[in-house]
């Protein structure tokens, strides 16, 4: 191979190489929709005289996803300043039995479908992993049903909720300082939001999710768990009200990442030739 068509080569290879870049993307969003006003479910983080109750409901994500930030849409008690938010609290979690102990307790009456003992990440306003700005969508917004304090262990998981109420409906929106990446997979999103006084109610989605939502399949319903119920979770339609079951009011937004093939044809290209070229050519006897 003569020296100018080898460096012609290598030039090529290179070329072809600083074509390929780290991964376009493409814009990710999910959204459950808005809320149905059938059910708002406790979601708060333990402070003086209240034990920690969480809330959580799941998404999927076909491909690996940067996920930059959220929203979720609940109620708080009518004419609560939105000063009174003192801490936003967002974990997430795998899909039973992963992060668990299996088999269960047996303490509720499935564990199938539910989240899984632990969270495998965390986020905390308060420590400075998000930032969240409120805002009042309905100063006035009611619920056929509520879950707050009724959430036992079998055989006394059935109460049929707590009742219809009225507050303030607030959409929460969630900026995570640092963006995060989740491989394809299914998981569990649960807020938790601080008050000086009161209780925020994580408001329910319809299920199946319709517009402005963005189905996916399957879509599990929403759980809930106190201090007193963990490492268990219960299933608020089907063991705590034998209503819905529910969805809850949230979206996350971020990033796909997708290859450049044609970046990538174009180096497999420069290496075929650099190959062929450097192929010793028998001489004819």
């Amino acid at each position: 191979m003569s020296r100018a068509i080898e460096t012609g080569l290598t030039s090529l290879f290179l070329l072809a190489a600083a074509a390929v870049p780290a991964g376009a993307s493409t814009i990710f969003f999910f959204s459950t929709g808005n809320p149905d006003g059938l059910i708002a479910t406790l979601s708060r983080p333990a402070s003086a005289g209240k034990i920690q109750t969480e809330t959580a409901d799941d998404f999927v994500l076909a491909q690996a996803t940067t996920i930059s930030s959220a929203t979720f849409t609940g109620l708080l008690p009518l004419g609560t300043p939105l000063t009174d938010v003192n801490d936003i609290e967002i974990e997430l979690y795998h899909v039973f039995p992963l992060d668990s102990v299996d088999p269960p307790s047996g303490n509720v009456l499935t564990r199938v479908n539910s989240p899984s003992d632990h969270e495998f990440l965390a986020f905390d306003s308060n420590a400075g992993d998000v930032s969240f700005t409120p805002g009042i969508v309905s100063p006035n917004f009611s619920v056929l049903n509520s879950v707050v304090n009724g959430i036992h262990p079998i055989p006394n998981q059935f109460t049929g909720g707590e009742g219809g109420l009225t507050g303030e409906e607030v959409q929460f929106n969630i900026l995570f300082t640092t963006p995060f990446t989740l491989p394809a997979g299914h998981y569990f999103f649960r807020p938790e939001v601080g008050l000086t006084s009161g209780d925020f109610l994580w408001l329910s989605a319809p299920k199946p999710i319709v517009s402005p939502g963005t189905p996916f399949a399957p879509d599990l319903q929403s759980w809930i768990r106190n201090d007193d119920l963990a490492p268990d979770w219960s299933r608020i339609g089907a063991d705590i009200t034998n209503q819905g079951p529910f969805n809850a009011a949230f979206s996350m937004s971020g990033d796909t990442a997708v290859p450049e093939p044609s970046s990538y044809l174009l180096i497999g290209i420069g290496l075929a030739l650099m190959l062929t070229a450097c192929r010793p050519v028998r001489s004819r006897s």
